[in-house]
């Protein structure tokens, strides 16, 4: 059992992403960089990304320079995302989660973040 946003959890959530059909599809034709910058996490800030190019996904803890999206919440708001429990566009709305960047990107590939969600929803993870 991985620890939500761990390196191992990172790791994990890399292969779950290219083993499932639906987000490997969803990214075939894609070229993608998403920040994610998480606060009040038990461990402070901390920055983590999802790179996708060449049919391939990786997430990794740290910066992405080159990102085209940069989402921005809480840790309980990305908790709640993760356990299914928050609506990621509700959260949006309420501004519990903050997007800069290339909007039209991240509506571009909205296949990809439902994918992503269903690829990363049955991993087994301590909170």
């Amino acid at each position: 059992m991985a620890q939500f946003l761990s390196e191992e959890f990172m790791s994990e959530a890399t292969v779950k992403l290219n083993e499932h059909a639906g987000f490997a599809n969803a990214i075939s034709n894609v070229t993608l960089g998403v920040q994610f910058d998480v606060s009040d996490t038990p461990e402070g800030e901390l920055p983590y990304y999802l790179k996708i190019g060449d049919g391939a996904a990786t997430m990794a803890r740290g910066s992405l320079d080159d990102a085209d999206v940069t989402i921005a919440n809480t840790y309980e708001t990305s908790v709640g995302i993760s356990k299914g429990e928050v609506n990621t566009q509700m959260a949006f709305m309420t501004g519990q989660l903050k997007v800069s960047g290339n909007m039209a990107m991240l509506m571009m590939n909205q296949a990809v973040f439902n994918q992503f969600t269903a690829a990363l929803s049955d991993m087994d993870l301590e909170y």
